[in-house]
């Protein structure tokens, strides 16, 4: 398919894209048969689901505006370009956590991918369900790990690493929204925030006129746009990663960018800690506390599986200029390297938690909210678990260089949780 951009639909997708060998090889020649779905829930993209006589695939475009916003909000189709080649990224780094990939047309902004067939659902879904899925902690706490590490000058050749930094600092637009929709717009009364009123106005004022809350974030921004650490998905959260009782796949990285290690890694525990302060708005059918002590389990097993991996990731592929061996180990200074190791892990919990805090508050003040919380109808019980985790996110953004463990952090979520009244 080539020619200017034009966007695909369910009646249009068969006869454009019937002789794309990706496909048809896939689910079958004859395009006539094939059954189209679309199936996209998200707020930027086009997602359609293509099955055939031998088969099925998923075809993803990009659209040239925020879907969920519509056409008054411009953005460039190049996200999917960005999207393809962190995939291909995380792929070679993280094999087997990422859908494999069969074909991408830039000109139509276009990835042909593997379909995650039922029984995936979203994760987000399956928290929101209640569902104590076994392997999430580890398997995204070894993601994270292996690409972060992987794609960062402590593995990547320098050469190989600034020109992959050269190409995604292109993908300017997105991280736009990032910068103004997590790190500020969620502080002032900006003209696209929403959130449950009236019940949070009191507390989101005192929010917007928390000096110390503002200048954090705002110390966050800036250690978002100036630590090009390593490639990030950039988008790390709940929504983007699609689970079994088996297995778990990340999707979704079209904010894909150079930046800080810690990024990633927080928020996607924030995403944790706000299905842990929804729970209580879907009890309709029981008791949730068993899913509530599962979260917290999730969040620590996840920090722990990511230090533990990206430790041994140090000590057995650190060949990139930062903290060369020659250094250390090859010096018999084994000791040197480990507290080199111990002070960048250190540096990325504390970083982590203030990112955390961020994510909470813009996912319940800004422009794109949870369905963790969006989804409790009552609109008086969601502000209260709303407003907790509000609470808790200011505490760790503020807070976060006095904090010395995930337990600690977990026993203050617990604690927030507990209250009766906020």
């Amino acid at each position: 398919m080539t020619g200017k951009f034009e966007a695909l639909s369910v009646e249009t997708l068969p006869k454009r894209l019937g002789g794309t060998a990706a496909l048809t090889d896939r689910i079958g020649k004859d395009a006539r048969s094939w059954k189209v779905r679309e199936v996209g829930d998200g707020n930027l993209n086009l997602v359609f689901i293509v099955e055939g006589d031998d088969g099925a695939a998923v075809v993803k475009q990009a659209l040239p505006y925020v879907r969920l916003v519509g056409d008054s909000w411009p953005l460039p189709l190049k996200r999917s370009f960005f999207e393809y080649h962190a995939l291909t990224r995380q792929q070679a780094r993280a094999p087997g956590s990422v859908p494999a990939i069969y074909h991408f047309d830039e000109t139509q902004a276009l990835i042909v991918m593997e379909y995650l067939a039922p029984p995936h659902v979203i994760l987000r879904r399956a928290l929101i369900d209640g569902r104590e899925l076994p392997n999430i902690a580890r398997d995204i706490g070894l993601f994270m790990a292996r690409t972060l590490f992987r794609g960062s000058d402590l593995s990547m050749v320098a050469k190989d690493r600034k020109a992959d930094l050269a190409l995604f600092a292109d993908n300017v637009e997105l991280c736009d929204i990032t910068e103004n929709l997590v790190f500020s717009d969620p502080y002032f009364d900006a003209k696209m925030n929403r959130h449950t009123s009236p019940q949070l106005d009191g507390l989101v004022a005192e929010l917007r006129a928390d000096r110390d809350l503002k200048v954090e974030a705002q110390r966050l921004k800036h250690l978002f746009a100036a630590n090009a650490e390593t490639l990030l998905h950039g988008d790390l959260h709940s929504g983007s990663i699609m689970v079994t009782d088996a297995e778990t796949r990340m999707i979704d990285p079209e904010f894909a960018f150079y930046g800080p290690i810690a990024f990633d890694v927080g928020m996607l525990l924030a995403n944790f800690w706000m299905a842990f302060f929804s729970q209580r708005g879907h009890e309709e059918n029981g008791n949730r506390d068993s899913m509530r002590a599962y979260l917290l389990d999730v969040t620590a097993e996840t920090w722990a599986t990511f230090r533990a991996e990206f430790s041994l990731l140090w000590r057995t592929e650190r060949t990139g200029m930062l903290y060369q061996r020659s250094l250390f180990e090859d010096q018999g200074d084994r000791l040197g390297s480990e507290q080199a190791l111990d002070h960048m892990l250190h540096s990325i919990w504390d970083d982590l938690l203030g990112f955390a805090g961020i994510e909470v508050h813009r996912r319940i003040l800004g422009l794109a909210h949870n369905a963790d919380f969006e989804t409790i109808a009552d609109q008086d019980l969601r502000a209260t678990c709303e407003a907790k985790a509000l609470k808790f996110g200011r505490h760790i953004a503020v807070n976060r260089r006095q904090i010395h463990g995930i337990n600690e952090v977990n026993t203050l979520a617990a604690l927030i949780e507990q209250e009766t009244r906020i």
